[in-house]
């Protein structure tokens, strides 16, 4: 959102008294509306590192970036109407609210982190800071279009033309460059840092060296002492920046952290300790949920697996499941000649190469000569997808997000037939039948409504409790068997004693009455968001 959304043509277009006339050089213009470039970039910085940052630590990203879009946009058009007042003394005021917004801003994800790991108050103060850093933005442009009217005079539709053409651009390379630059290179924490710095010296363009002559020289003194102060304060901050970071996220689990990265796409972070067995346990979270634990993870992937394979397995296809522990078990059967591995995140599939003690754990699955991994969105990737699979294995991170919900709809099933064969068995991992039983059966549903047969069963895996999966196979006839193949390898935790046990559901969490999920009505996302909440 840029900041200009806030503005009012007549407020922005009106200037106050003229003061003195001041002859400027031919560049000032060019120099002050490049400081309304930066500004605008800035500003959406800040407000995609805040929705990222909530989609990170809280999920629900529609919420989050609901939320703080509508504060934010509040915010400015306050902070638009509270900066009449100042534009009599424009040029101090936009470096003073430069100086203030580079500090609030560089540091809103510090302060937000550890307000979500010390104080478990996240909510409460995003709405704190996106008031704060909105109020900031939205003051910039009445100050910005009073002092581009003292450099040159000009019809109200003009001005507002050029001041809306630069900010916009500036959006468009703030938007852009925080995905595809800031968040690659810096991370969050640090990017908010560089963004900050950025802005407080877009003050120091506008004060040194546009309008100089126009305030008293202790004035732009004071002015440059107070950003010389916070670009101290953001530096220093980014030189400790590793440290605060890993302080926090320890914060946030049990287990020392042996392994953590921020991605594009996810935060990445493994723990090691001994477990009550005495044997060591590690731990894989993807934005701070729990993914497996090393001391039972083979009870959850031997269950994901080796009923898929009962059939013909000549050619197999994982989606998700990066970690390569679902691979592993794929790889355990000889006469596997072929596995296809789509997992979005390319971060995940080199920690499962190149990570020690998940490598050891995945057996180097993805080694293995029969293995073709593919770093792609899944949905997108069956769009184009022509090859066709005996045996699928989805695993997926739950549907607690409006981009993973999209990878439990109708839809993606649908999408999902066009490289099945009739004679296909598909498995999807679908969370837990006792704290999500709505969520559980919403899953089952949206499969069968994609035209499946279906088969559901739960096991227990003591890190995750009861876990719950569907079997499926293309079409609406009888639904496929649950078993094993006759060939499969020795097993630690199923049998064909515990897959028949497994299909049966106790009274208070057998089938529901719930909605199918589709794109445009993500039922599972809404059925996730109510369950999961309350434990």
């Amino acid at each position: 959102m840029s900041a200009t959304t806030t503005l009012q043509g007549r407020d922005a277009s009106a200037a106050p008294s003229r003061p003195p006339a001041v002859r400027h050089t031919r560049g000032a213009r060019f120099l002050l509306l490049f400081a309304v470039f930066l500004c605008a970039a800035c500003g959406l910085v800040y407000e995609l590192a805040l929705t990222a940052l909530g989609s990170y630590l809280i999920g629900n990203s529609v919420l989050q970036t609901s939320v703080v879009i509508s504060v934010m946009v509040c915010a400015m058009g306050l902070g638009s109407l509270a900066a009449k007042p100042l534009r009599r003394r424009a040029v101090g005021a936009f470096a003073l609210v430069e100086g203030v917004l580079a500090l609030v801003g560089g540091l809103s994800v510090l302060v937000l982190y550890a307000a979500f790991a010390w104080l478990q108050l996240y909510t409460p103060a995003m709405i704190v800071v996106a008031v704060a850093v909105g109020l900031l933005i939205g003051a910039e442009i009445p100050l910005l279009m009073t002092l581009l009217q003292r450099i040159r005079r000009q019809e109200a539709g003009s001005a507002v033309a050029d001041m809306f053409a630069v900010d916009y651009i500036g959006a468009l390379v703030g938007g852009l460059g925080f995905p595809l630059w800031l968040l690659p290179t810096f991370g969050q924490l640090k990017g908010t840092l560089v963004v900050g710095a950025v802005n407080a010296v877009a003050g120091v363009i506008v004060v040194v060296f546009i309008f100089r002559r126009q305030i008293r020289r202790w004035v732009r003194n004071a002015l440059l002492a107070g950003v010389t102060v916070v670009l101290a304060v953001l530096g220093t901050t980014y030189a400790f920046a590793d440290d605060l970071e890993v302080t926090a996220r320890q914060q946030m689990y049990r287990d020392p952290i042996v392994h953590a990265e921020t991605t594009s796409y996810q935060e990445i972070v493994v723990t090691r300790s001994t477990a009550f067995t005495g044997e060591p346990d590690m731990r894989l979270f993807l934005n701070g949920d729990l993914q497996f634990s090393s001391v039972d993870e083979y009870r959850y992937h031997e269950s994901l697996v080796h009923p898929t394979l009962a059939g013909s397995r000549a050619n197999v296809l994982i989606m998700g499941g990066g970690d390569g522990l679902a691979l592993r078990e794929v790889l355990r059967n000889d006469d596997v000649q072929h596995v296809t591995l789509v997992e979005l995140d390319p971060a995940m599939t080199r920690l499962a190469r190149d990570f020690d003690a998940l490598r050891d754990l995945n057996d180097k699955a993805l080694e293995d000569p029969r293995v073709k991994v593919v770093n792609a969105d899944a949905f997108n990737w069956l769009r184009g997808a022509r090859q066709r699979y005996d045996a699928v294995v989805i695993d997926f991170p739950d549907p607690d997000t409006a981009a993973l919900a999209k990878l439990y709809s109708v839809e993606f099933y649908h999408l999902l037939g066009q490289v099945l064969t009739p004679q296909s068995r598909v498995m999807v991992q679908s969370g837990s039948p006792f704290f999500a039983p709505k969520t559980y059966w919403s899953i089952a549903k949206t499969i069968e409504t994609a035209g499946y047969s279906t088969t559901e069963f739960q096991v227990d895996v003591p890190s995750f409790g009861n876990w719950g999966f569907v079997l499926a196979t293309p079409g609406g006839g009888t639904s496929p068997p649950l078993r094993l193949a006759s060939g499969a390898p020795q097993l630690r935790y199923l049998d064909e004693a515990v897959l028949k046990a497994a299909a049966v559901f106790p009274v208070d969490r057998r089938r529901q009455d719930v909605r199918p999920s589709t794109l445009m009505d993500p039922a599972v996302l809404e059925y996730v968001q109510d369950e999961w909440e309350n434990y």
